[in-house]
């Protein structure tokens, strides 16, 4: 994103606010989304919104989300389909990508063209992308050799192309013009070092802007007995000395979860929004909105620093929220809706059999390292995952089914037996809770989520696993899954498409729809 100038009368008047317009303004209720979006980054061009976020070890990676008014967010392309073709990506020899793969990108423009960094904690590598359509790509590939810039932040400012990165110290260095690598010469140095005295999590997720006067890298800390703090460090010199504001404390929504790590934006009509995280246990970590006020230079944000459920958003209501999506399996390509655990398997189809789903089996000992599992975000407060599952391809020793997927996972679906019957089973991690006897081809197979309790004995991130063999009268098993946001994963729960096979490879299980909503 081209550094922002501001005027010192402009500054004032956004200090001052702006008058509000029903017919150019929104009420938007936080969380957004209510999804699993973390880590994301935010620019505009022209009247365009841009979103980046973590997807970690799914594949496609790094979606890109578009938006007209800040609220509604579409998904319309990913920055790679695959980040290495290797052992870690295939889920051969043990190894996985899981609470790794890529994170925290920045997204910058400058010059019609888009830039994208982040690192990859499985490969160890910086990665810089760069494209001039950011939703048809291609995509041009780049390694920066030598460095593992952990939540970066790129900068252009004044001809020149920075890069700030790390956790409690935080380190600059120049890059090439073009990002391709750090520039000849340049000379690393820590410009920050965030105090330790009294803290957990210090100085990460550095968001780099030159803003006026100053330049400011935002960032979040989590004091000791305080909920997780958005914090912004000043400095009229790129290299410092930089002095430190907290802009945005507290909790919303009932959870003790703080809000913070996220970009600031602006608007044409010159109105300033941050878009920062809230951790909302199993569905994952959900962006907020918060109006950005200028005081004394400071961008303080929500109410005085202390976060909004309901903000006013002086933008006219536009587009369409599209994170998850139900599917009919109509069209000849996945929706972008969709990621695979891992890389893309061998012999899925959309065109085999017209209208179905189509996942081949390949061989694994569980879930964990099953190829040709199909993922797509769950949503809260509380929502319903169902699939029908046609089981007539699937061979002995097969199981296809509906996931609840992270690392605690839960599952319902069909497994064949070496003698070729079948039962429709519930699991646990591989544990099998409950076994029915199914002598039918075709079974309904649901997940209910809760995730925020709205009626009186709820519990909170809890999964319901039912099947019903016309969709009219369901089953429900009594036996639940209590759903756990854990950081060997590190993602939030999702639903999942999945056929494996533990004896012979090739069997087929199809699936003629995905449906989900909320309840």
């Amino acid at each position: 994103m081209k550094h922002i100038h501001l005027l010192l009368a402009a500054c004032l008047v956004l200090a001052a606010g702006c008058a509000v317009s029903p017919e150019t303004s929104q009420v938007a209720v936080n969380p957004l989304t209510y999804t699993d979006i973390p880590d994301n980054d935010v620019i505009r061009v022209g009247e365009d919104y841009y979103m980046v976020s973590t997807t970690m070890y799914f594949c496609p990676g790094a979606p890109i989300m578009r938006s007209r008014d800040l609220v509604h967010w579409e998904t319309v392309s990913y920055i790679y389909d695959l980040l290495e073709d290797d052992d870690i990506y295939n889920l051969r020899d043990g190894k996985n990508a899981y609470g790794k793969g890529q994170w925290a990108t920045s997204l910058r423009y400058q010059d019609g063209m888009y830039y994208a960094l982040f690192v990859a904690n499985d490969q160890q590598k910086t990665y810089l992308f760069r494209t001039a359509d950011i939703v048809n790509g291609p995509w041009e590939r780049n390694v920066i050799d030598g460095y593992f810039m952990h939540d970066a932040s790129l900068l252009f400012d004044e001809g020149r192309l920075w890069v700030v990165w790390g956790n409690g110290d935080l380190h600059l260095i120049e890059l090439e013009p073009d990002g391709s690598a750090v520039k000849a010469g340049a000379e690393e140095r820590i410009i920050i070092r965030a105090p330790k005295e009294g803290m957990g999590l210090r100085a990460e997720g550095a968001h780099f802007y030159h803003i006026g006067d100053y330049y400011y890298v935002l960032e979040i800390d989590w004091p000791k007995d305080k909920p997780r703090t958005a914090t912004v460090w000043r400095s009229k010199t790129i290299d410092g000395p930089y002095e430190s504001k907290v802009v945005l404390q507290g909790t919303l929504g009932g959870r003790s979860d703080g809000i913070a790590q996220g970009p600031i934006i602006d608007t044409p009509a010159g109105d300033w929004y941050a878009i920062q995280f809230q951790d909302h246990g199993a569905v994952g970590r959900i962006p907020t909105i918060q109006p950005v006020t200028w005081v004394d230079g400071w961008p303080m944000m929500g109410k005085n620093g202390v976060p909004l459920e309901e903000v006013t958003v002086n933008l006219p209501a536009a587009g369409r929220d599209y994170v998850w999506d139900s599917d009919e399996f109509d069209a000849d390509r996945l929706a972008l809706v969709w990621q695979w655990n891992h890389k893309a398997p061998e012999g899925w189809s959309l065109t085999e059999r017209p209208g179905w789903l189509r996942l081949r089996a390949a061989k694994a000992a569980g879930i964990a390292d099953a190829r040709g599992t199909l993922t797509q975000r769950t949503v809260g407060p509380r929502c319903i995952s169902e699939t029908l599952l046609d089981a007539s391809g699937m061979k002995p020793g097969d199981e296809a089914g509906l996931c609840a997927f992270q690392s605690q996972s839960g599952r319902i679906g069909v497994a064949v037996a070496p003698d070729g019957s079948r039962q429709i089973v519930l699991r646990q991690q591989e544990g099998i809770l409950a076994a029915v006897p199914f002598s039918g081809e075709r079974v309904q197979l649901r997940i209910r989520y809760v995730f925020t309790p709205q009626k009186e004995g709820e519990e909170a991130d809890t999964a319901f696993f039912g099947y019903s063999p016309d969709g009219e009268e369901w089953t429900e098993f009594p036996d639940t899954l209590r759903m756990r946001y854990t950081l060997d994963y590190f993602t939030g729960y999702r639903s999942a498409l999945y056929n494996f096979a533990t004896l012979e490879e090739g069997g087929t299980a199809d699936f003629d729809w995905f449906r989900q909503r909320v309840y």
